[in-house]
């Protein structure tokens, strides 16, 4: 059975950084393709990052420069690095993961995903 279990939301100040984690479990790591997504209140889920599972990554416009989604395949673990946060970023921050090679940053792909933890910027 995957598992994905979130960690590392918190409060912080516009221009700060968090380091996300997420732990994998239940499925062959390297198989999968992974993902990390967010949804403020009332907007649809967005994706924001994404790793394939060669570990080759991609990035939303709105992050490039500022996130970084490193991959630990020995601890099973993926990470959301984020920096120079922005009050616009307040979310629910999720991960996901999904059977292949070449991650999408579209949710509607991802049939396994953590409970979120929640990221809050204040200017």
């Amino acid at each position: 059975q995957v598992q994905l279990v979130e960690s590392g939301g918190g409060s912080v100040q516009a221009g700060g950084s968090l380091r996300l984690s997420c732990a994998a479990s239940g499925y062959t790591y390297s198989s999968y393709y992974m993902g990390w997504f967010r949804q403020a209140p009332g907007k649809e889920r967005e994706g924001v990052a994404t790793v394939n599972s060669d570990g080759s990554t991609s990035y939303a416009d709105s992050v490039k420069g500022r996130f970084t989604i490193p991959k630990d395949n020995a601890k099973n673990t993926l990470y959301l690095q984020m920096n120079s946060l922005k009050p616009e970023e307040t979310a629910m921050y999720y991960c996901a993961a999904e059977p292949g090679i070449i991650a999408t940053m579209y949710h509607f792909e991802y049939n396994h995903w953590g409970q979120g933890t929640q990221v809050t910027v204040s200017s």
